[in-house]
């Protein structure tokens, strides 16, 4: 397999650092052994999150500086939306100041108490948002997803039996709306096939349930499509794009360095007016009048929303997405020439070990993805994620155990992922020396950010 070079020049670098065994040693002991309360900074690979860690291009930082101090932002046309309408294909775009603004919105303005939201997996900040809202989250992914060894394309495929079953047993009015993730991030960054995107629509409309797309990663589905699904090769990654969400009546978008590559902010779009009007007045609610800021703040909000556009038309361009997704697989495939046990097939931003067949000394009880993320950057210096029992919240019949090298959009070279294959490598070949964890502090919500754990 060819693996292209980087479709980008470097012009702008940050000194990493090295820190010896010791200092990680404390470093991880006063973070409670969760890599997210490390800092990045303490990190020689930091590949926790694609969050907010990407590299911003010229064209980005041009426009972030743009000022155009006019009477009020409301007066002018916004890039984002018109570019989100071009590229996505939706009618109204409401842009928020985090992801989990965009999912909670959707949340408050579909789910009535005791309603359920079908999909094929769902993040807990997400679950977390319809939860609050009285609603219920079901998975309804096919079984492969779980299957971690096994390698064939579109393992985030929805069940399509599943759905129908769901739908049947608990009545279309009982389900608030099916929530299609493409990638699944939950499941190792698994793709979506249009046609079974294009089968959970007629389903959808069939029984008239709405269907809303988590499009955080949806330019890295449109690329498996191209490169996997038949009668796609020679159609252009836009179309694809424009296809897969032609069949949904919205989507949710993390801004957060996801495709946009800028620090912040999430979208959340519809085509239909009347949830629009009223996501626009939930908005006001909780965010006021775009003209009730001052106007330097204004211009700055225009120079940021001209910069996620630019940073939506990179991410469509095909040597882009090529070589992002491509770089990915590289990684996957030295770890899996190394016998280090992966999910597979590599999904397009992120390469996700597989704790249970990592850690088969530790039981569930042991935490091991958590105690492989914290043994990793112990030994190593790599800072990663633990996608398992702890971040899912409460442990369900096919939770995945994983731990997730994330790697931030056009920040790293080959070389450096030769450099993590080797450590990682090194790493499994003393895989019996990693010690279980237990809780010392379980927060409420959303754990793995803020928990602490200390060795069994």
């Amino acid at each position: 397999m060819t693996f292209p070079a980087e479709p980008f020049r470097i012009k702008a670098v940050e000194t990493v650092a090295i820190l010896d065994r010791t200092e990680r040693e404390n470093k991880l002991a006063e973070a409670g052994y969760n890599t997210f309360l490390l800092s990045s900074k303490d990190a020689y690979f930091d590949l926790l999150t694609d969050s907010r860690t990407s590299s911003i291009s010229a064209r980005q930082w041009a426009n972030m500086m743009f000022r155009d101090h006019g009477d009020s932002i409301t007066d002018k046309v916004c890039p984002l939306e018109q570019t989100i309408r071009e590229l996505y294909g939706f009618k109204h775009v409401i842009a928020t100041q985090k992801s989990r603004s965009a999912e909670s919105l959707l949340s408050m303005l579909t789910i009535e108490h005791g309603q359920r939201v079908l999909g094929n997996t769902c993040s807990a900040s997400h679950r977390f948002h319809i939860e609050n809202q009285g609603g219920g989250f079901v998975d309804v992914i096919a079984d492969q997803a779980y299957q971690t060894e096994l390698n064939i394309p579109f393992k985030g495929n929805i069940d399509l039996d599943k759905l129908a079953q769901q739908i049947e047993d608990h009545g279309a009015d009982n389900i608030a709306y099916i929530r299609l993730s493409a990638t699944v991030n939950g499941v190792g960054g698994q793709a979506v096939s249009l046609e079974n995107i294009r089968a959970v629509s007629q389903i959808a409309k069939q029984n008239q349930i709405l269907l809303f797309v988590e499009a955080t990663h949806c330019v890295e589905n449109a690329f498996f499509i191209q490169e996997q699904e038949l009668g796609y090769a020679e159609m252009p990654i836009e179309q694809i794009v424009l296809e897969m969400l032609s069949y949904a009546d919205g989507c949710v978008i993390n801004g957060s360095n996801k495709e946009c590559m800028v620090s912040s902010g999430g979208i959340l779009c519809f085509n239909d007016e009347a949830l629009f009007y009223e996501a626009s007045d939930l908005i006001m609610l909780y965010s006021g009048m775009p003209t009730s800021i001052d106007q330097d703040t204004q211009a700055m909000l225009q120079g940021m929303r001209k910069a996620i556009a630019t940073g939506f038309r990179d991410s469509i361009r095909h040597d882009y997405i090529e070589h992002r997704v491509k770089q990915v697989r590289y990684l996957g495939e030295k770890l899996k020439s190394a016998g280090v046990p992966i999910v597979e097939p590599v999904g397009g931003h992120a390469v996700f070990l597989d704790a249970k067949r990592y850690c088969q000394h530790l039981s569930l009880e042991q935490l091991p993805a958590q105690s492989l993320a914290a043994s990793l950057y112990l030994h190593t210096g790599i800072r990663a994620m633990e996608r398992g029992v702890v971040s899912a919240g409460k442990p369900e019949e096919h939770t995945l155990e994983t731990v997730r090298l994330t790697i931030p959009r056009r920040v790293y070279t080959y070389s450096h992922m030769d450099e993590i294959a080797e450590r990682v490598a090194d790493h499994y070949q003393n895989r019996e020396q990693i010690q279980g964890l237990v809780f010392s502090y379980e927060p409420k919500w959303l754990r793995f950010f803020n928990a602490r754990f200390e060795p069994i």
